[in-house]
């Protein structure tokens, strides 16, 4: 939502097979009952390492035996061998000489040499393609040396900004579960599929309950990487202040990044004046009558592909079109009380969009410098929503991210 408030301060095999295997001496499968009567071997599920769908195959017949079986037998055999080999080494600590590359090897150091500068710019991610061929390798390589601390970095909780729901994540919550991370996107009150007027909403807890209720039931010894867009920053400030011993970082896309004493208000009305197109996009609503605060905030449908997909495909622009939902005007006047012992406690991280319409980088730039995150990234070419318009960018910082050690201290001058 971001500067919009300015003014208001996811063929059959012929019988050679059979013959060539049984000349490698390949152990006849073949049962009798009691009687005489032929019983077939089970079906074994062939399972293909190029992605395409299993086979079920029959020993000894040549109803349903696909033309490559020796390949994908000889690629079964291998991945199988490969496993044994690895856990071998694992147990006897030899591991690491088996390791493929320095970052596989030790992906916390050498996220730490990347990050020595301040602003990261993003790198165009792997082909798919390059990700597929790994894929199998690299969860073989990282067989058995998970610790409880990689386990509290593999869960992300999405938050989204003002007028989204969780639908917005949906291209970041598929990168992510494909990357093996446990994901969960919330829908605050009156957002996405949870219904409730927005105009009934007053307070900030009374939008992030939903949140708060997810965390409450969260396990204790569990941690969780908040991730806030737009106001969905000051939800995880929140959130951060009640709940530190459940959240291991907090990243910032685009977002409110608040001190205490600040409303979200007050951040965005320091633009006041400045975006005339966000004024113009916004609509007020007034459930109290004309002569009391709003209620709400809706945006001009015709106007927010400028305004927040100004980089967005056009298929993504109408599914948020019919997608969005009013903003409950009082969580955003509400001022947060933040402590350094619980809310500071917390890794901060903040992501910069830098052809942002909504709050412009130099908005962002204000909350950076007087709340100093741990680390800055920047993804250019983004506009407001960077899960639509750059899932590919935005995936790869947050991957990043999981990976740097909390102990580490990044925080530069």
């Amino acid at each position: 939502m971001g500067n919009s408030l300015a003014c208001f301060s996811k063929k059959n095999q012929t019988t050679k097979i059979r013959k060539k295997i049984n000349k490698n001496n390949i152990p006849n499968t073949r049962r009798s009952s009691s009687n005489g009567r032929h019983i077939p071997p089970p079906p074994c599920i062939s399972r293909s390492t190029s992605r395409k769908s299993d086979r079920i195959i029959y020993p000894n017949s040549s109803r349903i035996i696909d033309h490559d079986i020796d390949h994908d037998y000889i690629r079964e055999q291998a991945r199988v061998a490969a496993t044994l080999l690895l856990q071998h080494h694992h147990q006897n600590g030899t591991f690491s000489q088996f390791e493929r590359s320095v970052s596989l090897r030790d992906p916390l150091n050498c996220s730490s040499r990347k990050q020595k500068r301040n602003y990261n710019n993003n790198i165009m991610p792997r082909s798919s393609s390059s990700r597929r061929a790994r894929s199998m390798s690299d969860s073989l390589l990282h067989q058995g040396t998970t610790n409880v601390e990689d386990l509290n970095h593999k869960h992300f909780v999405l938050v989204h900004g003002g007028g989204f729901g969780a639908w917005c994540w949906y291209k970041t919550t598929t990168l992510l579960k494909e990357s093996g991370y446990h994901v969960d996107a919330i829908d605050l009150t009156g957002s996405g599929a949870h219904f409730f007027d927005s105009n009934n909403i007053s307070t900030l807890s009374q939008y992030v309950k939903p949140l708060t209720d997810f965390l409450e039931k969260f396990d204790d010894d569990k941690k969780v990487i908040l991730v806030g867009h737009d106001i969905g920053g000051a939800c995880i400030s929140y959130v951060m202040e009640l709940y530190p011993s459940k959240v291991s970082a907090a990243i910032f896309v685009a977002a409110a990044m608040l001190k205490s004493g600040q409303s979200t208000l007050d951040m965005f009305s320091v633009q006041l004046g400045l975006n005339n197109l966000c004024q113009r996009a916004q609509i007020f609503r007034y459930a109290n009558g004309k002569d009391q605060p709003p209620t709400s905030i809706d945006y001009d449908k015709s106007l927010i592909k400028e305004v927040l997909f100004n980089q967005t495909p056009t298929k993504d622009v109408e599914l948020a079109s019919v997608s969005m939902r009013q903003v409950p005007f009082g969580p955003l006047t509400e001022k947060l009380s933040l402590s350094s012992t619980n809310y500071g406690s917390i890794p901060r991280f903040y992501v910069k969009t830098q052809d942002d319409f909504a709050i412009p980088a130099s908005l962002q730039e204000v909350m950076i410098d007087s709340n100093q995150p741990e680390q800055v990234f920047q993804i250019k070419g983004s506009d407001h929503s960077p899960f639509l318009s750059k899932p590919q960018a935005l995936h790869k910082i947050l991957v990043e991210i999981s990976n740097i050690s909390p102990k580490m201290n990044l925080k530069t001058i």
